[in-house]
């Protein structure tokens, strides 16, 4: 069974075949009658279950499956509130879906976003990207002379002013000053190599 863009309702099963085929069968009768009712009631059922879900795709496999139960019942016989039939076989269709998803835990999945993923490997390439420089300027700073590489220490990662660092270093500002600027220069060479 499956729904045509005009919203009619095509059965496709053998039974349906069969008995699509039989003019005077009481049983095509009902069928066609079941069909036709829903039709008409299609629009009115379809906006009654997008206002209870919020995805419009899953209403129209909710009343898919509305109309297959409907038209799957065991008994031929017409019933009396057609309609009122149909909501009450909807809610029962609901009632299930929400049963489904409870004991599946559906709310609590997280649904593949593509667009999500890619934020996270661009950040986990953000990271890897910069541990490697961290290793390179780590480096680089191996190869200085010790006490230039504590001036830059010193102020850079620790924050000491010159001032400061000239007092536990024990030597002049004007030395502190040119070891900073020569660390800062080997620094930016490295890094316009690499």
């Amino acid at each position: 069974m499956y729904a045509t863009p005009d919203g009619a309702l095509i059965l496709q099963d053998d039974r349906a075949r069969s008995l699509s085929m039989s003019d005077g069968d009481p049983q095509s009768k009902s069928s066609h009658s079941v069909a036709r009712q829903f039709r008409d009631a299609r629009g009115k059922l379809l906006g009654w279950l997008r206002r209870r879900v919020p995805d419009p795709s899953e209403a129209e496999d909710l009343l898919q499956d509305t109309f297959l139960r409907v038209t799957q019942r065991d008994t031929t016989d017409d019933v009396a509130h057609f309609e009122g039939y149909l909501y009450r076989t909807a809610e029962s269709v609901l009632a299930d879906r929400y049963r489904r998803r409870s004991v599946r835990r559906a709310d609590a999945h997280i649904a593949l976003e593509p667009e999500g993923h890619q934020a996270e490997d661009a950040d986990a390439l953000r990271a890897l990207l910069a541990r490697e420089r961290l290793r390179a300027v780590s480096a680089s700073l191996m190869t200085l002379p010790e006490r230039t590489r504590t001036v830059f220490v010193l102020r850079r990662l620790e924050g000491l002013r010159y001032g400061e660092i000239a007092a536990r270093l024990k030597v002049s500002l004007s030395t502190v000053e040119k070891d900073m600027a020569r660390a800062v220069d080997h620094l930016m060479l490295e890094g316009d190599a690499a």
